[in-house]
Parts: C-alpha cells; structure tokens; sequence
C-alpha cells in the first residue's frame, strides 16, 4: 500500500476523503458519524455519502435492529440545541434528542426533565416526565433491549465540600419511549467509590473552572456511557459483568468504571491511579495496564467478534487527572483491548504499529475504536478528523479524512477556527441499510508522499 497519505494533519494543505483502501483486507461496509457541518452522515467505502440527516449527534448512534422492532437505518441524534457557544464539551446547549428513520421522520423524541436553576442548568430530577428544552444530553446514549433510552445528562448543582459554588455534574437517566424517567444515577453521590486518595480527592475539591467559583467545575467530565452486554466473564459467574450493567469513563479523571444496575455503585474499576508506563516493556504483550489518560469510548467488545468481553478503549494519552498527568514531550495516543478480569493490556495499536513514528497517532481529545468482525479495528483521530482501519498486526487497510469543516473556538484565546474534528465514528453493516441502497467498492492506492506533488499554477 505504500506510504500512509497522511503524515499527521497539521499540514496546511493535504487530501480529504478517501486516501487509501484495500478491498480485499478492510471490513467491508459503511461508517457513521456527525460531522462539523452540524449533519449526520453515512458514507460508504468511497468516502460518498449513502444518507445525510440534516441533525448533528453528539454522537449519532445506529440502532441496532435487534433492539429497535427489527426497524432499520433508523438513528439517534440531537434535534434542538440553543444557538452560541455555551455549554463547550458538555450539554448544557443541548435541548431535545430523539430517533429519525431512514427519511428523516422524527419518530421520537425526549426533551428532558427538571427546573433549570439560576445558570441555567438542570438540578437532579425525580422521576417524571418530559418538560420543553432541557434534554441537556452529552457525549453518549443507548437503546436498551426493552426498547428504553439511557442517556447521558449534565446537571448542574452544589456538591458539598468543593470549593467551586457549582459542578457539572454527569447523571444517567433511563428514560421510557413516553418519556419517563424511571431509573437514574448521579456521579457525585458515588464519589466516594471513584478510588481517589485523600490527596487527590482534596485537590479535585479545591479546583475551581479558569479560577472562577461561579463557573460549574466539570470535574469529572464522562464522555461515554455503553451496555455491557452479555459476555463470558458473567458466563462464568463475575456478577460485576451483569449484561445490563453500564460502563462509564470518566476523562478528567483516568477512570474507567462499571455501574452496578440494581445497586448503583460502582463495582468494577480502572484508575484513577495507574503506574507509569516503561518505554522498555511498552510492547510487551500481556502485560498489566499502565498509565491511561483522557480515554474515550471505552465498552466491552459485544460477543461474536475478536476480542469478545475484553475491553476496548481509545487510550489519548492527552493531560487529564488528580494531580494532572500527561505523556510528555513526544505526545502519541494508543488503542488498547485489555482483559478487565487480569486487568492485562493483550492487544495494542500506535502508529509505530504501521511502521510510523509514534507520535504521527494523536488526537489529544474525542475520538473513538471498534473492533470489526474480521478482526481489523475502526479507530477514529478526531482531534484530526481521520478515519481508519488496521489489521491486527497494525497494517492501514483504509484510511478517510473529513471534508466537512466548520466554525470552532481555538482553545484558550477563543478565537473563530475551521476544524474538521469528528467526535465518533461507528461501522455500520450493509444490511442495516434500505435494500438496493447503492455503495461502491473501488480500490484506492496511496500515492507516494515522498514523491507526491501537487504542479505548479501555469
């Protein structure tokens, strides 16, 4: 296949769409995500888009037949959020969510619950019904088999002992397809069972937001919520395994954690304390998980596919933590499947993987990776907007940047920026869609970058 077409994407001028792809190695079908022109998009191996619905996702999540009345290309996505920047990386803007069809008819749709509080945020609500415009979801929610929703929410609320007058707090609602709410949980009454030391648990209370107490502390900030599914582990007996507990991580602070359904307490658990990784045994295999930073996407790989019940995460490695870590001076990311019984890291990818330097595989924040049923892995560098797959050895089999860029705030000095960064992206079969659907299956050959030139304006 040659050299990857994309050495990084911090060049001012480089290819969209697909670069690369191998017909004969890659998993074969489509891939699903929100993009920044605020649309939800479904390409096929090509790069052409199949179906756009004209609602961003945050993330845009497939409904798995299975769990949807045997119903298929329906979706979920968020369908009103207020206009500004309000809210940044949590979902304060957002107003209502809901399922389309494969037309776009809304079929559904949950517009929260609660009073909103002087901030505007949402405190933490009884079980009740939906009330206009406080849908407030963020960063992940779930079909469950009963045909129920569980959704991530952020409140905003007091929380005793921290410094801040406000947190933004992370609660799961599940809610039923008439909008009750009948089962929720609220990581600040659980904090005592997140493993944090007397230290770093005295550090994380005395944190303010940019040094302002009026400002909600997002101190835990979770950005994904998944089904455990059912699996060997529960199969044998571990009742932390349950198939209908929730798995969370927790990017502010390294965790990554399962919630006990009929209990609520946390009864499975990665981090907040890690030792550090050693360059010298960083590919041996197995070996005992080491320091995990500002992960994404964590879930158990569901049965029937390579891997099934190890777990699969999109290790950052950004700067995250109680007292704060990060990778250091050569930043890389890292996909990483671990057997969570052994608590043991059995598989593995970096760039160094597909014959790269390390750290030409980054992205800081979002992103995602999923295990695909021939083996390969989907991974998405959002930060980068890039798309790829690779085979268990590291071999880049396809390879997809997005073309859709759109407004963003740089980070810190908030001025007016053009990204393409794409939070998730999820492979999506080819029964899943409308029969007669079109898609297309063309060979892509990667030129030469180092030889690669773009001519000369006459």
């Amino acid at each position: 296949m040659g050299l990857t077409t994309l050495a990084h994407a911090f060049p001012s001028v480089y290819p969209t769409g697909v670069t690369r792809y191998d017909p004969s190695k890659a998993w074969n079908g489509y891939v699903l995500f929100s993009a920044q022109d605020k649309q939800t998009h479904l390409i096929d191996m090509n790069g052409n888009d199949v179906k756009v619905w004209p609602y961003e996702g945050f993330p845009s999540v497939l409904l798995d037949p299975a769990v949807n009345k045997g119903r298929r290309g329906h979706v979920l996505v968020q369908l009103a959020n207020q206009a500004g920047n309000q809210g940044g990386g949590n979902g304060l803007r957002n107003q209502s969510v809901g399922e389309l069809d494969w037309n776009g008819k809304v079929v559904w749709e949950w517009k929260g619950v609660g009073v909103q509080d002087a901030y505007g945020g949402t405190g933490v609500a009884t079980e009740g019904t939906a009330s206009a415009g406080s849908a407030r979801q963020h960063h992940d929610w779930r079909r469950l088999p009963n045909g129920n929703t569980v959704i991530l929410v952020n409140v905003v609320r007091p929380l005793a002992g921290f410094k801040a007058d406000k947190v933004l707090d992370d609660a799961i609602y599940e809610v039923t397809p008439s909008g009750q709410i009948v089962w929720q949980w609220t990581a600040g009454d659980h904090l005592s069972e997140f493993g944090f030391s007397a230290d770093s648990l005295k550090l994380l209370k005395d944190t303010l937001t940019r040094g302002d107490k009026t400002v909600p502390f997002d101190y835990l900030h979770f950005n994904n919520l998944s089904v455990v599914g059912p699996n060997k582990w529960f199969d044998a007996g571990d009742q932390r395994f349950h198939p209908d507990n929730l798995l969370f991580d927790s990017r502010n602070a390294n965790i990554i954690g399962i919630i006990d359904r009929k209990t609520g307490a946390i009864v499975w658990r990665l981090g907040p304390d890690y030792p550090a990784a050693n360059p010298a045994t960083s590919n041996k295999l197995p070996r005992p998980v080491d320091q995990i930073i500002g992960q994404h996407d964590a879930h158990i790989i569901p049965h029937g596919l390579p891997g099934a019940g190890h777990l699969l995460v999109f290790d950052n490695q950004g700067e995250a933590g109680y007292p704060r870590v990060g990778p250091g001076t050569q930043a890389r990311s890292r996909v990483l499947e671990i057997d969570p019984v052994k608590n043991e890291i059995v598989w593995q990818y970096t760039g160094a993987n597909s014959g790269r330097v390390a750290w030409s595989f980054y992205s800081s924040f979002i992103s995602s990776a999923r295990r695909l049923p021939n083996g390969n892995t989907l991974i998405d560098e959002g930060m980068n907007g890039r798309v790829f797959q690779v085979t268990p050895k590291g071999e880049i089999v396809w390879e997809y940047v997005s073309p859709y860029f759109g407004e963003s705030r740089n980070g810190g000095d908030g001025q007016a920026v053009q990204t393409n960064t794409l939070y998730r992206a999820q492979p999506v079969p080819y029964d899943w869609v409308p029969a007669g659907t079109p898609r297309t299956e063309k060979a892509v050959q990667a030129p030469d970058i180092r030889t690669f030139r773009i001519p000369a304006q006459p």
